[in-house]
């Protein structure tokens, strides 16, 4: 890096906290900027951080002897500001990226649309199993650069990583990288799919033939993928046997290569359940198994791993309705897979932050499903509406106002033996700061029904 240490952080949520402690940690001098005059918390998780305090100006104000620029995901790289720092020939990267220089670890990461979470937290306790010093970061919660420092050669970082994140890679490798699959999503951020898309191949920047990819085979774009990288690909597939990776023969998983084949795990001893789960348990599975850990280690794992907060999560049962929180659920295909896991009647709440989703998909999926009825809520309420109206949509389709509402109206929609499912198909930043504050709140209601 630039003898002439002083970086620019754009952006203060959890990763710009990281990166802004990193950098002063290693002798970085450091302002911090966000388009907010006030952020709640800052304060107290900079205490003692030697950082300038910028915050509400416009960032190209504040390029003055700054050679690196550290942006949040949530900010587009065509913003004019990013232009601007580029025309100067400023550095800018992602968090990812600064932790990634700052790590000895080696990375294996999982991207895709739906699954990452989950993925990422079931990879990383197989790793652990496995007897892997590990970090569970990323995406999911922690920032990489929270702990880049305490890592040491031979330990794994495994990492969630948004399309949003990988955006601002430059050296990034991924010793193995895994990819669920791809729907629509983000579209607000991206544009366009191909944008999206493209994003998402970051991933694959720098690896080599020594590294691994694990790959979707059911998901025709995530296939596609292969050409991009010169890694060992494997595949995984619920519909079919394919060359190399696991596949599902029966109820049986499999794994295959070169050397053969054998068999893995009955899917029925697999404790998180759904068929998306199934997939989320092959990738996992794969990017252990390249990665050198036993598959003994793997078959425990899989046993035992209870899933994530947040998604198809239960709650609780109350006067006999099952309540499950799938806040997680931030797009239509997600809420798909939610909605084909469940097992009773359903009373559905839907709606939030608008990133631009079409809904014809989500509701052709609703004919002959489990589902009840509809509680619809927030930014996207009327395009919802809309988009049940011209898919024929018989079902009942109730629209609130408040999150409380909504809880409400599900609660007495709900009758005993059905499940109320809170899987929204979209963010949560017309009402709440991100999905787990959604997640909790609905928890926060639900425990407290008497």
């Amino acid at each position: 890096m630039d003898q002439h240490k002083k970086a620019l952080i754009v952006g203060m949520a959890k990763s710009g906290i990281g990166a802004a402690k990193l950098l002063a940690a290693t002798g970085w001098e450091v302002i911090i900027n966000d388009k907010k005059t006030e952020i709640a918390g800052l304060s107290e998780a900079l205490s003692g951080v030697s950082v300038e305090w910028r915050l509400g100006e416009e960032p190209q104000t504040l390029f003055e002897g700054v050679t690196l620029i550290v942006i949040s995901p949530i900010i587009p790289m065509t913003v004019p500001f990013v232009r601007a720092a580029q025309q100067k020939g400023i550095e800018i990267i992602s968090e990812i990226e600064l932790g990634y220089r700052y790590s000895h670890a080696e990375f294996v990461c999982i991207t895709g649309t739906n699954g990452k979470t989950t993925c990422t937290a079931l990879t990383g306790e197989i790793f652990k199993t496995g007897g892997r010093h590990t970090f569970v970061l990323g995406n999911i919660g922690v920032p990489i650069t929270e702990h880049a420092l305490e890592t040491r050669e031979g330990d794994v970082v495994v990492a969630e990583t948004a399309g949003l994140q990988l955006e601002g890679n430059v050296h990034f490798h991924a010793r193995a990288a895994g990819v669920c699959n791809i729907t629509e999503d983000h579209l607000d951020h991206f544009g366009t799919m191909e944008n999206y898309i493209a994003a998402k191949c970051k991933i694959f920047d720098h690896q080599t033939a020594e590294d691994i990819a694990v790959l979707n085979y059911d998901d025709a774009v995530v296939r596609d993928m292969a050409r991009l990288t010169p890694a060992r690909v494997y595949y995984f597939s619920r519909k079919g046997e394919v060359p190399r990776g696991m596949f599902l023969r029966g109820d049986t998983v499999v794994y295959r290569d070169e050397n053969g084949e054998y068999d893995l795990i009955r899917a029925d001893e697999i404790k998180i359940p759904g068929g998306h789960n199934l997939e989320n348990a092959m990738l996992s599975s794969l990017l252990a198994l390249g990665m050198g850990i036993s598959a003994d280690a793997v078959r425990e794992t899989l046993r035992t791993f209870p899933g994530v907060e947040h998604r198809i999560e239960f709650v609780r049962e109350f006067d006999g309705v099952r309540y499950i929180n799938d806040s997680k659920g931030t797009n239509p295909d997600s809420t798909i897979k939610a909605i084909q896991a469940m097992t009773r009647p359903t009373v559905l709440i839907l709606g939030g932050y608008d990133k631009h989703s079409d809904f014809h998909e989500l509701f052709e999926n609703f004919q002959g499903s489990k589902l009840k009825a509809i509680v619809v809520l927030g930014e996207t309420k009327q395009k919802i509406l809309d988009t049940a109206r011209d898919t024929g949509y018989l079902g009942y389709c109730h629209a609130t106002g408040t999150f409380e509402d909504a809880v409400s109206c599900a609660r007495v929609l709900a009758e005993s033996g059905d499940a109320v499912l809170l899987s929204p198909a979209c963010a949560s930043w017309d009402m709440f700061e991100n999905f787990e504050q959604r997640g909790r709140v609905f928890k926060e209601i639900v425990n407290q029904f008497a």
